[in-house]
């Protein structure tokens, strides 16, 4: 056998076993029903929304226009991006010829988006982040899309979307894009998650991991620790734990799709608390918490907000927040553990100035 012969009978195999995102679908539903059709679809105009963005940002210091800011603020009462504005854009340019999704949500526009030619037809809502992590974009830095799709229900004849606000297992589909040094779409629709790469020779989604599983317990923490002293007591005690034991490293990035995309991979908890002045916490249900719990629960991890799993959690807004905690499922327990622990304690506390005030003795 000549010198380098069997890599390239590797590499012909690898061309010829490729399996690309469509086809992947229909073979998840082991159907080519309507249903099955439609997903099909929607995935692949996912994948054509994730393409143009990406070609966009790997020209991004190259072409005038395309970084800072607008000079706007969206309904957040966040400083709206260029790059955010274009690829919500983006999202509604692709969507707009599909035929199936009759409105579009996302956390740039403080309304849906409602697509009047396909409302008709359209039994479909995409919900979306078009930039997660925009702040990383001016200094070349990992950011991501998230996107959740629903089924709609009832008419919405007053605009107003309350069919939406249900809870995350609604969702028939959920993933993300992360825009790094490939770009990738990780996706599921309820059959476990899978991973595709985009092969730029091809301008295709390739399957690059099927069936991921987060580990049952991972070595990395994912927060970021320059709002310790705004945190709840409960989670500065966890973060004290880590430091204190073996095992554990920090590792943040700023963007929510690269920090879980780690955690995904290789275990671990992402944390994204809430704050003493802010309880709620800063990351949409609906837009990021909601579909990246969707894919944690199907590659076998958990969510929470630390009180209730994300899954079934309410909105009472379209632009409800909550806190996330996410990965692995021992990981997301450990955390849980000091929520609680000091939920105990407080209400000890409350039962020991209740009997003081009654006149009662307290035992101990």
């Amino acid at each position: 056998m000549a010198e380098g012969a069997e890599p390239r009978t590797q590499e012909r195999a690898l061309d010829r076993d490729c399996k690309t995102l469509s086809r992947h679908v229909f073979e998840q539903l082991q159907s080519f029903s309507m249903e099955a059709q439609d997903l099909s679809a929607l995935m692949n105009r996912i994948a054509l929304a994730a393409k143009l963005i990406a070609q966009r940002m790997s020209r991004a210091g190259l072409m005038e226009g395309v970084l800072g800011f607008t000079g706007e603020v969206n309904v957040q009462g966040e400083s709206v991006k260029r790059m955010d504005l274009y690829a919500n854009d983006v999202f509604i340019s692709v969507f707009k010829q599909s035929g199936l999704v009759c409105r579009l949500a996302s956390e740039e526009m403080e309304k849906p988006y409602y697509i009047p030619e396909n409302c008709p037809i359209g039994r479909y809502t995409l919900l979306y982040d078009p930039i997660d992590g925009s702040s990383n974009i001016d200094t070349n830095l990992n950011v991501g899309s998230i996107f959740s799709i629903r089924k709609q229900e009832g008419e919405d004849l007053d605009g107003e979307a309350r069919d939406l606000l249900q809870n995350g297992h609604k969702q028939i589909a959920a993933g993300y894009v992360l825009y790094g040094p490939s770009t990738m779409l990780v996706y599921s629709i309820g059959t476990g998650v899978h991973a595709f790469t985009l092969d730029p020779t091809l301008g295709e989604f390739i399957l690059s991991k099927e069936n991921i599983q987060v580990p049952e317990h991972g070595p990395v923490y994912s927060t970021n620790e320059g709002n310790f002293w705004q945190w709840e007591e409960s989670i500065r005690d966890y973060v004290r734990y880590v430091h204190r034991h073996e095992g554990y490293t920090a590792r943040y990035g700023g963007a929510l799709v690269g920090d879980f995309h780690r955690i995904l991979y290789q275990g671990g908890v992402f944390l994204y608390p809430g704050t003493v002045k802010k309880p709620e916490g800063k990351l949409r249900l609906l837009y990021e918490s909601s579909p990246l719990a969707f894919l944690i629960e199907q590659a076998g991890g958990a969510a929470s907000t630390g009180t209730e799993d994300i899954l079934d959690t309410v909105p009472t807004t379209l632009h409800a927040r909550t806190p996330l905690i996410i990965g692995s499922k021992e990981d997301v327990a450990l955390v849980k553990s000091f929520i609680e622990e000091k939920a105990r304690q407080a209400q000890e506390k409350l039962e020991v100035a209740g009997h003081l005030d009654q006149g009662e003795p307290v035992e101990g």
